[in-house]
């Protein structure tokens, strides 16, 4: 295979992508959209999540444009980078903006219609939510591909720099993608749960009313926030994760320029390889896309998992003859020598560590299985064994992944050193496409059974649209259990790359400077998490007093004959999350810079504590909030302890809503913004490195 091809051929993968998720799109869009009523409260959605955007993307042009400010300034005299680095970021920072709103766009748009194709059946209904969770995922793969080798053309076509000056600019796209994923995570997390939690405290607590129900005024806001977090905040997550995991791995390829032309091969070949394995795997998660299917009356998990593991499989045997006919046999660099079919058994290792995690974190989030059930069985007895019981599943649930990820981590670097530990991130990651469909599904079902009930359509529409929402809160906890594992799995690439980069040799823990330095990174995860939940409790606080007012003060609301003000939630929301988010993402930037000019030793210590402790601590909250709320929905269907049945409405019910209420910015805000924080700072610091070394 001409290597020299590689920067041509990726973006075509990402034009591609595009435009199949732009068929998808217009054929959602050819789809009916149901009753008046039905399109007049879709319409409140999508108005809702585009004044969101709007206010948020407002602020990060103010962000983005006095950063790459400051980075074309500090990067102007730097000979192994450029001001040009300031494009990239941009660059970045446009195309994560780009994929969270058309993702989201689409979205608002599929809500209706999968509400409108239950009427009729659950094969159409999935067939509609999983096309348009299918636009997102191809968004972020096909943009992430599309902007690096455009990138990557520009930089070595249009300048005499040599390639590591190429790839340490391009590191900037990297940048301005975690920037926006941090703040649309943070932001949209604030949002949705402030929302989710108001209205459910305000209506099925205090009020005593169903959810979704269209008399609690806090609905709409709450729908709005399952596609402003749940599905461009993902999305943002995943391009971070995505394009980070790319770039970290061809840092690192350019340590073996020398030893790969010695070999006979094409010395970029170690640098173009993650570029190859992304673009393959865009065109994988198409293939895989055509495998979701269900049955009518059939369970949809199994066609989701049809097509989310067979791309799976499909990848990994593709990637065989990927590497081999990129890279040499073997080849020596620094005294060691690396193969080949060693840098294919790191992908398949990323691949598998992400698949396993995703299973274990479904183990303890599903329903029907021993964690949920504990959880449930504890409510009977009040909301403080419920807690206690939640939080101690979320501490178990740290233990298996652990045991991957290290497992992960040392068998990749058995076969490919560090930069196997890369090249199993972009494996890993490798079918994203695919699996952010999967995920973004999840909220279009929630988004589609809402409607139905505000709607009153029939019992068997809203019955259907909850089996689909009952499979997407399972493909959501492994979607953000896959976040997590990738997560590390690039910090961990990216740290290896910033210590290659800043002239790092080793990170020893004697050394009181560093110890300090991990000391910080550890502390960082806990500081972060504090600020996101107390943004939470306040705008929930504001939320519960606004639905409780409306219930007062608005004559005939608690007996459907008046209209609840749906606007005035948006609003508190919305200002929240806005307000909320910019003290956490002004925090991960500055750290890392502050650290780094201290000692940059220290700072590799400050990335070592933060990764751990991080990722640790995303894996318990997410892993307990998708408990709590997954014991919620057991007591829901009427759970039985003890030969006595408890559903709605009995004191175990109202025990697990307060569970899932401490629970659900937990695994919606907190934990998985900590997987952006992780690779932000990772980012950050390599960005920076040439100016420390």
């Amino acid at each position: 295979m001409d290597v020299a091809l590689i920067p041509y051929l990726a973006p075509v993968a990402g034009i591609l992508a595009l435009l199949y998720a732009w068929s998808r799109s217009a054929w959602i869009g050819r789809q009916e959209a149901g009753t008046p009523k039905m399109i007049e409260i879709s319409q409140s959605i999508a108005d809702g999540a585009r004044a969101f955007l709007r206010q948020e993307y407002r602020v990060l042009v103010v962000f983005v444009v006095v950063l790459a400010a400051l980075l074309a300034f500090a990067n102007s005299r730097q000979a192994e980078s450029s001001w040009m680095i300031a494009i990239s970021f941009v660059t970045g920072a446009l195309c994560s903006g780009l994929a969270g709103f058309a993702g989201m766009t689409v979205a608002t748009k599929a809500n209706v219609r999968t509400t409108q194709a239950a009427r009729t059946g659950l094969a159409s209904a999935l067939n509609v939510a999983f096309s348009g969770g299918l636009v997102m995922g191809l968004s972020v793969v096909g943009l992430g591909v599309l902007g690096l080798g455009v990138l990557f053309l520009a930089f070595d076509g249009l300048t005499d720099w040599d390639i590591p000056r190429v790839v340490s600019v391009i590191s900037g796209f990297s940048l301005g993608a975690s920037s926006i994923a941090l703040f649309a995570r943070v932001g949209g997390g604030i949002y949705t749960k402030a929302a989710d939690v108001g209205a459910d405290l305000a209506g099925k607590v205090y009020e005593g009313i169903p959810e979704d129900d269209p008399r609690n005024p806090a609905t709409i806001a709450d729908n709005v926030g399952d596609n402003v977090g749940d599905v461009a905040g993902m999305g943002a997550d995943l391009f971070e994760s995505y394009v980070g995991s790319i770039i970290g791995t061809m840092v690192l390829g350019t340590a073996y320029l020398a030893p790969l032309a010695a070999a006979g091969a094409h010395e970029l070949s170690a640098i173009l390889l993650p570029l190859a394995l992304a673009g393959v795997g865009v065109l994988v998660s198409i293939v895989g896309s055509f495998f979701v299917r269900v049955k009518e009356g059939g369970n949809p998990q199994h066609g989701l998992n049809i097509g989310e593991f067979g791309a799976a499989g499909l990848m990994a045997i593709l990637s065989y003859f990927i590497i081999t006919m990129i890279l040499p046999a073997q080849w020596t660099a620094s005294g060691v020598t690396f193969t080949a079919t060693g840098v294919f058994w790191a992908v398949i290792i990323g691949l598998a560590a992400g698949t396993a995690i995703g299973l274990v974190t479904e183990y303890y989030t599903a329903t029907g299985r021993g964690p949920v059930n504990g959880i449930a069985k504890q409510s009977v007895t009040g909301s403080a064994t419920n807690i206690i019981a939640g939080l101690g599943v979320g501490m178990y649930s740290t233990g298996i992944p652990a045991v991957i990820l290290a497992g992960a981590i040392m068998g990749a670097h058995h076969f490919a050193g560090l930069y196997g530990i890369a090249i199993a991130a972009v494996g890993m990651l490798s079918v994203t496409g695919i699996q952010l469909a999967v995920d973004a599904y999840g909220p279009i079902s929630d988004n589609a059974g809402g409607i139905a009930e505000m709607s009153k359509l029939p019992a068997e529409v809203r019955g259907r649209t909850d089996k689909l929402d009952a499979v997407g809160n399972t493909t959501a906890a492994i979607g953000k259990g896959f976040a997590i594992g990738s997560a590390a799995l690039t910090a961990l690439g990216l740290f290896a790359a910033y210590m290659q980069q800043a002239g790092v040799e080793n990170i020893d823990v004697a050394n009181p400077t560093i110890l300090a330095g991990v000391l910080l990174g550890a502390t960082l995860p806990y500081v972060f998490s504090a600020m996101a939940m107390g943004a939470v409790g306040r705008a929930a606080g504001d939320m519960i007093k606004e639905v409780g007012r409306q219930f007062n003060e608005i004559p005939g609301l608690r007996e459907g004959t008046a209209n609840a003000d749906h606007t005035r939630c948006v609003e508190i929301s919305t200002k929240a999350a806005i307000r909320e988010m910019i003290a956490p993402g002004l925090m991960a930037v500055a750290v890392p810079v502050v650290v780094g000019f201290i000692d940059k030793s220290m700072l590799g210590g400050l990335l070592a504590g933060l990764t751990v402790s991080g990722v640790l601590l995303a894996i318990f909250q997410a892993n307990a909030g998708g408990a709590w709320d997954n014991a919620k929905k057991t007591i829901e269907s009427n759970f039985e302890v003890g030969g006595i049945s408890y559903g709605k409405g009995s004191e175990a019910h109202k025990a697990s809503v307060v569970g899932d209420t401490v629970g659900d910015p937990l695994k919606d805000t907190s934990g998985p913004s900590l997987n952006i924080l992780i690779k932000l700072i990772a980012v950050v610091s390599l960005v920076i490195a040439p100016l420390l070394a």
